[in-house]
């Protein structure tokens, strides 16, 4: 393993600072991730030198804004393993990207009595939006369901995908327990059928190597604050001609070629989806936190991480009253568990004290929580900057947790 998490740490000034009574313990990560001294400065130097808006200058600031933002949308291209940069769009943020798919690609392709599949573990943000859809539409939403583990069961794949669905829309990896699901097998079954499929990459992109092509997803979409960039910027992928045949989501500037009273002539990708100003500066510093994730490397970061929720995992088995959520065969680093007779909130009160920021209720995935009979959980999600010493602290913490509420 080539990490040296000693100088990665040196790059993030916030996990450097004490809070009630010690050094922050950061392990919230799923929740956002913190940002490289190299992604503020980025962002600090585009205000302070080149602010401008994007596209519709002839002057120096906004053309080398354009080109920064431009040479973004190349970046992350690269990163996914996109065939054309045109395929990459700007948006808020995961939800905003899925909102997008669900207005777009359910104005163009579903109609009444169709179905649109999730999963029993996805985040709200990929359950309510095709809640809404199908509301509109008159269609249908179907669950494939979970097991004890926090494994998809498989095996109802086949019988749940039927010449009515039209659409899969399945979480990368579980925000609460971690799973990572078996995409290559899963799209490849929704393709034979003829179903289109989304990827939610929020807890995805960030841990591990995604290629899109060779995922063949149709769409995959993440957040820039969960991959160690800035809030307020996130990605669509979908594929060209999927893109092209969908209608916008919003109307405004930048997405048209023409306006008139009698008709509007939308633009070409990717600008047909980006109306009114993009949050460029946002975007550039995405750019830099991928170019930083890169140069530590994803497969670095990946076995990195692997070894540090191992270790977690084992540390917490040997206390006797806690319960881990999930434990599928393959997982993230992404650990939720709960104490006999705490509540997590309560649980989550005492860490804080101690510095430790975990993060504590239904983490957006309450069918989760009704399956196992629960309320909620403490959620601990590892980053390539935590240690093992910060996982000891963790450890007496849940500790001490235990002996307040014995």
């Amino acid at each position: 393993m080539n990490l040296d998490v000693d100088k990665i740490r040196e790059d993030f000034p916030i996990l450097k600072q004490n809070l009630y009574s010690g050094q922050l313990v950061y392990l919230d990560n799923a929740a956002t991730t913190q940002k490289p001294i190299s992604v503020i400065n980025i962002i600090n130097e585009y205000y302070l030198k080149y602010n401008a808006n994007i596209h519709r200058g002839v002057h120096y600031l906004s053309e080398k804004m354009t080109q920064a933002y431009e040479a973004s949308r190349k970046t992350i291209k690269n990163f996914i393993n996109a065939e054309h940069a045109h395929e990459i769009i700007f948006t808020s943020g995961t939800t905003e990207s899925i909102n997008l798919v669900a207005f777009s690609f359910g104005e163009q392709y579903i109609k009444e009595g169709d179905e649109i599949l999730v999963t029993q573990m996805e985040h709200h943000s990929n359950i309510v939006p095709w809640q809404m859809l199908c509301e509109r539409k008159k269609a249908k939403l179907k669950v494939i369901n979970i097991n004890t583990f926090g494994e998809l069961f498989l095996g109802e794949l086949d019988n749940l995908l039927t010449e009515k669905t039209k659409l899969l829309a399945i979480t990368h990896v579980s925000n609460t327990l971690g799973t990572i699901n078996p995409l290559k097998e899963i799209i490849a079954k929704a393709h034979k059928k003829g179903v289109y499929v989304l990827v939610d990459g929020a807890q995805g992109v960030q841990h591990q190597q995604v290629d899109v092509v060779d995922l063949d997803c149709d769409f995959y979409v993440f957040s820039g604050h969960k991959i160690y960039g800035p809030t307020g910027i996130g990605v669509l992928y979908g594929k060209e001609k999927l893109l092209n045949e969908m209608p916008p989501y919003k109307g405004g500037g930048d997405m048209i070629k023409s306006v008139t009273f009698e008709k509007t002539i939308y633009n070409d990708l990717p600008l047909k989806f980006e109306a009114g100003t993009s949050n460029f500066i946002g975007a550039i510093g995405l750019d830099h936190a991928i170019r930083y994730v890169s140069n530590i490397g994803i497969s670095n970061i990946a076995e990195y991480e692997k070894e540090l929720a191992s270790y977690t995992s084992i540390e917490l088995a040997k206390i006797e009253g806690v319960k881990v959520f999930g434990n599928a065969m393959n997982k993230s680093s992404i650990i939720s568990f709960n104490i006999q007779d705490v509540h997590s909130f309560d649980a989550g009160m005492v860490l804080d004290k101690m510095n430790i920021a975990v993060r504590t209720g239904t983490h957006c995935t309450q069918p989760i929580m009704d399956f196992f009979g629960i309320s909620g959980t403490v959620r601990a999600s590892l980053a390539f900057y935590n240690t093992t010493q910060e996982i000891d602290k963790l450890i007496e913490g849940v500790q001490k947790v235990k002996k307040l509420f014995g």
